[in-house]
């Protein structure tokens, strides 16, 4: 009996984590296909509390050994645009779990670009590719990932639509002799004024695509959201997700700020 506990214990750990790999907690950002142009540069802060989360690690959006509950997070984004289609950017991925200090967690590097210009056929276009790196274990259980996602969108009027399929699959690490696992992102947003704008945002995984998790073990987020612009060039987002299942965690706040500015040609 007692081998049998620990052997489900173990089981629902490994569920657990296969899950939680397609919900990245330092990005609860939704891309358009719209990429930076040649020569811009942008900075941006992502940031994101746990105000109502689990209390063991590898539970909810906590892919380590510290606990989810209290957990805030904050990534250092630079991207810049390598032409006017595809754009390069960085990520500082830094935390700080409930009682301790704020310390490195990973760091993130990706390219994405789109197909064609906005607007020239029915629907627009785009691609993401990134390859993460994790501190182990304290943050995750893989150190290196491979992370790619094609970006549709459809404007209609003032609304628009994003979806993005996420695949993913460690690199090195555990669980590396699997195939990929599938999460999403996706998005609607009225646009209403230029300083306010009401959306809603979508994050979600089901684990590997060969052996899909069951539905309480998922990781299933739906973000309320106001967006828009602010003087001297920044933008914000700022919404409240909300966790639809048990595996996730219940309540989370986010809030983005992003600067923009042309520097010209690098290289």
């Amino acid at each position: 009996m007692r081998r049998l506990a620990i052997f489900l214990a173990l089981a629902g750990m490994l569920v657990a984590r296969r899950a939680r790999a397609q919900i990245d907690p330092w990005e609860f950002e939704v891309y358009p296909v719209q990429t930076l142009g040649k020569g811009v540069l942008e900075i941006e802060s992502l940031n994101s509390v746990v105000a109502d989360g689990h209390s063991e690690g590898g539970e909810g959006t906590s892919a380590g050994t510290f606990k989810s509950q209290g957990m805030w997070r904050t990534s250092l984004e630079l991207t810049y645009g390598l032409t006017d289609k595809i754009e390069a950017a960085a990520y500082l991925n830094l935390a700080k779990p409930d009682g301790a200090f704020l310390q490195y967690a990973g760091s993130k590097f990706r390219l994405r670009g789109m197909f064609f210009d906005p607007g020239e056929y029915f629907i627009d276009l785009g691609w993401y590719v990134e390859m993460e790196v994790h501190k182990t274990p304290q943050f995750d259980d893989a150190k290196l990932e491979l992370e790619v996602r094609p970006i549709i969108e459809k404007d209609i009027g003032r609304v628009q639509l994003i979806a993005e399929p996420i695949f993913e699959k460690p690199l090195v690490g555990e669980d590396t002799s699997g195939g990929f696992e599938f999460g999403y992102i996706a998005a609607a947003y009225y646009s209403l004024w230029r300083e306010f704008s009401p959306g809603v945002e979508f994050y979600g995984g089901i684990g590997l695509m060969s052996d899909v998790d069951p539905v309480h073990a998922q990781q299933q987020y739906v973000f309320p959201v106001v967006r828009g612009y602010l003087p001297y060039g920044l933008e914000y987002n700022f919404g409240v997700g909300i966790g639809l299942t048990r595996g996730s965690d219940q309540v989370i706040t986010k809030l983005n700020i992003e600067f923009e500015r042309f520097i010209g040609t690098l290289f």
